[in-house]
């Protein structure tokens, strides 16, 4: 693996916050804060101080609380913004002020239209070089790491651009920030604006290189890394994207390329990649901004197969369809999603994973009436293999049925559960305490009939609308046997958990019984 390394720059809490609709308070940013020191980023930007006096106790208190990545505060090329970052760093071991202006025709034109800054738009461009050297300067006397962006970059004139970045140089500014604020660049014409300006700023060996990229014409990391490959050392970016408007370049995107293509890029981050999954749900959970499902990297489908042909290839091999591993970034491991896509292979992968050992002609019963199943559902779920096992292969023995139950629950004592179970030798009564109504009703069962497997998953469902709605209650338990699944439903969701869980122990033992029996024979 290659020593040199690109720095991860990340603005979640800053730019990422302005996305429409989200609003972080001072400790969400503080716990997200925490998560990106654990994930290893290099910078973060806390925020811009002088917008409010949130912001300015935001990156006040990263600043006292975050160790180990440097705590950067974003400014405008004026004083006064100066000054509030100063103040509000001044407690970080390690900070950055990150100041700048705009330096396309547009930005300048419009924002300098004020005749103070010169009544040509030559006579503003060079205002505002002179301002951008000021800032430095004044940032300087806080920070030896100053930033300078040059906002608009992708549509400024480049000479124009080179001459003000070798003056902030000059002036003591340590990483050039390029932004493609408005998404406008494409991956080639960015990469070439990088190449440029290493070749034709002068003293550009004394600066870092960053680059900041928007996503409005989707292609904010093709452009980050276009920037990579043609010599910037330091990338911008936010965790699943958020930003501005279509957003910024997704953080876990731009790491996993360069890490899963470093036979190309020959570099690599600081990253520890394994905890972009968990960092994507707390960051999605705060901002409530839900992650799509196809999202790369870290959407729930990032490592899901539903394709017969990708399905076989992935079981065979993995790396037949997959570049990255779930492990990688901390997601839950590949899935088969069944649809009626998928082929004999993937239906009984799941099946030999749910228990169920199966020969070639049962098989293909199963596989007929999953066939049924999936051509009338989008996805057909481990609760209907065992539902079409049932009726194609297996009978299930009503061993025990659930006579009598009444569960007694107060305020401020254990739930008690008294169950009836009528088995081959009459009835069995019992009673037991649990933390819940549920678990205090399978307990009781438990002791009425002298089983307790292990419970894998439990679910509850309405059915049915209105205040007398249905409910169905599924539930997973497993033993040395395998897996299997129970239902049950009723109005009254204790009884229909209840009648879940005898169906699930009815289910475990035919299959044992069937399976000594065969032994015997």
């Amino acid at each position: 693996m290659s020593s040199e390394k690109v720095m991860i720059f990340d603005t979640t809490l800053r730019d990422g916050e302005q996305a429409a609709g989200s609003r972080l308070g001072v400790r969400e940013k503080l716990e997200i804060a925490r998560q990106l020191a654990r994930l290893g980023v290099d910078i973060i930007e806390a925020g811009f101080p002088i917008s409010s006096p949130k912001d300015f106790e935001a990156v006040q208190l990263l600043s006292r609380e975050i160790h180990g990545p440097i705590i950067c505060a974003l400014s405008r090329a004026i004083i006064a913004d100066i000054d509030a970052c100063g103040k509000a760093l001044a407690k970080a071991k390690k900070s950055r002020i990150h100041t700048g202006l705009g330096v396309s025709d547009i930005h300048i034109a419009g924002k300098f239209s004020d005749d103070k800054y010169g009544k040509t738009l030559e006579e503003k461009k060079a205002k505002a070089i002179e301002m951008a050297i000021a800032a430095v300067k004044h940032a300087k006397q806080y920070t030896d790491d100053v930033e300078f962006y040059t906002e608009d970059s992708g549509r400024a004139q480049p000479e124009y651009l080179f001459q003000i970045l070798e003056a902030v140089i000059d002036a003591g500014a340590t990483v050039l920030n390029i932004p493609d604020t408005t998404g406008y660049a494409i991956p080639y014409e960015f990469g070439v604006l990088i190449k440029n300006i290493k070749e034709r700023v002068p003293n550009i060996d004394k600066a870092t290189i960053s680059v900041h990229c928007h996503d409005d014409l989707g292609m904010a990391v093709a452009n980050s890394l276009a920037g990579v490959r043609n010599g910037a050392r330091q990338v911008e970016c936010t965790i699943n994207g958020v930003g501005e408007r279509a957003g910024n370049a997704a953080m876990e995107e731009v790491v996993m390329a360069i890490r899963t293509r470093k036979d190309f890029f020959d570099i690599d981050t600081n990253i520890e990649s394994k905890h972009f999954y968990r960092t994507s749900r707390m960051v999605a959970e705060m901002l409530g901004f839900d992650v799509p499902p196809n999202k790369a990297v870290v959407g729930t489908n990032a490592f899901a197969h539903s394709s017969g042909i990708h399905v076989d290839g992935v079981l065979k091999k993995r790396e037949t369809y997959e570049i990255m591993t779930p492990e990688d970034v901390g997601s839950p491991k590949s899935r088969v999603v069944l649809t009626a896509r998928t082929g004999r292979h993937g239906v009984r992968h799941r099946l030999e994973e749910l228990g169920y050992s199966l020969t070639a002609e049962e098989l293909e019963h199963v596989y007929a009436r999953f066939l049924d199943v999936a051509d009338k559902k989008k996805e057909v779920f481990n609760e209907d293999l065992v539902a079409i096992i049932t009726d194609e292969v297996r009978t299930i023995e009503h061993v025990y049925d659930l006579e009598y139950l009444h569960v007694v629950c107060e305020t401020a004592k254990q739930p008690t559960a008294t169950v009836k179970i009528k088995t081959a030798d009459g009835l069995a009564e019992a009673t037991a305490n649990g933390d819940g109504p549920v678990d205090a009703a399978y307990l009781a069962i438990c002791n009425a009939i002298g089983l307790c497997p292990r419970i894998e998953k439990y679910s509850i469902r309405a059915v049915t609308e209105g205040k007398d709605a249905m409910g169905e209650a599924t539930v997973r338990i497993r033993n040395d046997y395998g897996s299997f699944i129970g239902r049950g439903v009723s109005t009254d969701i204790i009884e229909a958990s209840a009648k879940a869980y005898v169906d699930a122990i009815n289910r475990m033992v035919t299959i044992e019984n069937q399976d000594n029996q065969k032994t015997k024979e």
